[in-house]
């Protein structure tokens, strides 16, 4: 069963083990020095970031992370997405890493996706979707989202995480139920 609380500054370490990990690295590309996980992770740690980080962790063992916010709190990321799929008002994005290397591949991904989906509807009665992009190199995360209940709508250029990646990213929305088209 996963289980989700907010990052704290106390986790740091455990993120920034998961960030060098060559799974992680590859498509994260995230700078991982003591200082820059605090400068990156520091600020919604302590609530000064709209965005949320949530520690997943299974059978009460830190598994994962998943990064969710409102596309209105970034403006200029939501004008990339709008100009590539319908953007409703208040939608929300994730990001997520499985950071464990022994848990990838067993659908831990997937049941972290669908189960902050779901929360996310709990948390936050106001979104009327959740939209994901991903980077089309990266199967293994668009096929986690599919195998988690959304399915691709779009397919756009966007500005990869990592700088060796192709721009091409799919997009893969999901309405909260009941509202969907």
């Amino acid at each position: 069963m996963i289980t989700w609380r907010r990052v704290q500054e106390r986790d740091f370490p455990l993120l920034r083990t998961w960030l060098e990990q060559p799974h992680v690295k590859r498509w994260w590309n995230h700078e991982t020095t003591v200082e820059a996980v605090a400068r990156d992770f520091g600020p919604a740690a302590r609530g000064q970031e709209p965005s949320e980080d949530l520690l997943a962790l299974l059978d009460g063992r830190p598994v994962g992370l998943v990064q969710r916010a409102r596309l209105l709190d970034y403006p200029d990321y939501l004008a990339e997405l709008a100009a590539l799929v319908r953007v409703p008002d208040g939608a929300m994005t994730i990001d997520y890493l499985v950071g464990d290397p022994h848990r990838t591949g067993q659908g831990v991904g997937t049941a972290m996706i669908r189960d902050v989906i779901v929360r996310t509807w709990d948390e936050h009665p106001d979104a009327p979707c959740v939209l994901v992009p991903v980077v089309a190199a990266n199967r293994a995360s668009w096929r986690a989202l599919e195998r988690a209940g959304m399915r691709r709508v779009g397919v756009g250029d966007l500005e990869p995480d990592n700088p060796v990646d192709d721009r091409t990213h799919y997009l893969y929305p999901i309405d909260r139920p009941g509202t969907g088209d």
